[in-house]
C-alpha cells in the first residue's frame, strides 16, 4: 500500500477541537465533518486539500477529547496519511479503527516542510520526500493493520470477515 501527496504541516499539540471544532459535532455526516476539517488552525485547508495529500505534524497530534470525528474528518477530506513525531494514544487508536493510516517518525516530521511532495510505502515503512530526495524509515504496518486500513476501518474489516 502506497500513499503520495502534498504536505500540510502543523506543529505540536494539534488537538481534536481544531481538527474538527465542537460546533460541528452535531452531525454524523462524514462529508459535513470534512468540510470543516482544520478550519480553526488552517482556514485554507478545506479549500486546497487534494485527495492523497498528507498531514505532517510534530508532537502529540490528536490530543484532547477522544472523539472519532477528528480522524473521520481528516480521512474524508482526502488525506491519505498523517505523519507525526507522536500521536495522542486515543487518536492513534481511533485513526486505525476508522482506516486512516498514521505513522510516527521523528526524523520525517522534523524535516518535511509544507508543500513538499511525499510518498509513503506502508509495506516497508519508507517515507520519501520527493521534493528533497530524503528517505526516512518508520515502522511498517503489520499485515493485519494494512488489511484493516484497506478495508476502511475496523467495522468494515469485521463485516468482511463475517461475510456481512
Amino acid at each position: 500500500m502506497v500513499a503520495e501527496g502534498s504536505v500540510f504541516r502543523y506543529g505540536d499539540n494539534v488537538d481534536t477541537d481544531v481538527i474538527i471544532p465542537a460546533r460541528y459535532l452535531n452531525t454524523a455526516n462524514h462529508a459535513e465533518l470534512a468540510a470543516h476539517c482544520m478550519e480553526d488552525i488552517d482556514s485554507q485547508f478545506v479549500k486546497t486539500v487534494q485527495k492523497g495529500d498528507i498531514i505532517v505534524a510534530d508532537r502529540n497530534f490528536g490530543c484532547g477529547s477522544s472523539r472519532e470525528h477528528a480522524p473521520i474528518a481528516i480521512k474524508e477530506s482526502g488525506v491519505s496519511c498523517v505523519i507525526a513525531r507522536s500521536f495522542a494514544r486515543i487518536f492513534y487508536r481511533n485513526a486505525i479503527n476508522i482506516g486512516l493510516p498514521i505513522l510516527e517518525c521523528e526524523e520525517a516530521a522534523a524535516s518535511i516542510k509544507a508543500g513538499d511532495r511525499v510518498q509513503v510505502d506502508f509495506d516497508s515503512g519508507t517515507i520519501t520526500n520527493m521534493t528533497t530526495s530524503q528517505v526516512f524509515q518508520s515502522e511498517p504496518f503489520p499485515p493485519f493493520m494494512q488489511e484493516l486500513i484497506a478495508a476502511g476501518g475496523l467495522a468494515a474489516y469485521m463485516a468482511q470477515k463475517e461475510g456481512v
